[in-house]
């Protein structure tokens, strides 16, 4: 169940749960790499360094850009000595109703959740190869799922992760590869923001359909204390049989069937 010396790829390390997650992996003694847009990924590293055992470095790209994640990912495994998992958590939403969206939203919103999966989940293949195996985990939604009104672009791109992922998982699990995907309901600063836009009565009413949706609370789930020890147990020996699986972290919102 240890990460301890284990060499992990963190997308969207600068902020929510990626953060989270790399701070997680340092404090198990595991090596780091946050890649992120957001240069406060770089405080994120070293505050997660600081804190060790385990060590954060930081490398700046976008998920969308193929040549520039590819070039991060190609520096972030030279420096950590190898790679044995990815978490690719960085990905964008927008609200916006169906009948208003724009190529342009379509292209945003999709190309980076969607594409830039398919992206970072190349970048590490050949590597993860060469390896003999390594751990992927990539980043769903609820929303991929059963849908979200308002997010109609956002929930068919993590459609798209989801089916994206199923196959992977068969195709390349003849190397050793596992790829998995999560579908977290967490408080996170993209969730505080959006709630900081709404009245005081969309206020009420959205947190009135959160305390029926979600059985355990009815609220989200804390990055650090719900989403990063499963993380954890994803990158680690323990979970060598776990493949093409989605695991919902969600106090029971979404259940699979």
């Amino acid at each position: 169940m240890s990460v301890e010396g284990k060499r992990v790829i963190v997308t969207g390390g600068a902020s929510g749960i990626g953060a989270a997650a790399v701070h997680a992996f340092a404090a198990a003694g595991a090596a780091v790499a946050a890649v992120d847009l957001s240069e406060d990924g770089a405080a994120v590293a070293r505050c997660a360094s600081d804190a060790g055992p385990g060590r954060a470095h930081f490398f700046r790209a976008s998920v969308a850009d193929r040549a520039a994640l590819t070039a991060a990912v190609d520096e972030a495994v030279a420096t950590l000595g190898g790679i044995d998992g990815l978490i690719h958590a960085a990905g964008v939403q927008q609200y916006k109703p169906a009948e208003e969206l724009t190529d342009a939203d379509w292209d945003h919103v999709v190309g980076t959740n969607a594409r830039g999966t398919m992206i970072a989940n190349q970048a590490v293949f050949g590597y993860m190869k060469a390896a003999g195996g390594g751990r992927i985990v990539n980043f769903a939604s609820a929303a991929g799922i059963a849908g979200l009104r308002g997010c109609a672009h956002y929930s068919a791109s993590k459609g798209a992760v989801l089916s994206w992922t199923r196959v992977i998982a068969q195709e390349w699990a003849q190397h050793g590869i596992t790829a998995n995907a999560v579908a977290p309901a967490m408080w996170t600063e993209m969730y505080q923001r959006t709630r900081d836009r709404l009245s005081p009565e969309q206020l009420a009413e959205h947190d009135a359909g959160m305390a029926r949706a979600l059985p355990l609370g009815g609220r989200l789930g804390d990055p650090t204390y719900d989403m990063a020890p499963v993380l954890l147990f994803l990158m680690s020996d323990g979970a060598r049989f776990i493949n093409g699986q989605t695991i919902p972290v969600d106090g029971g919102m979404v259940m699979v069937r």
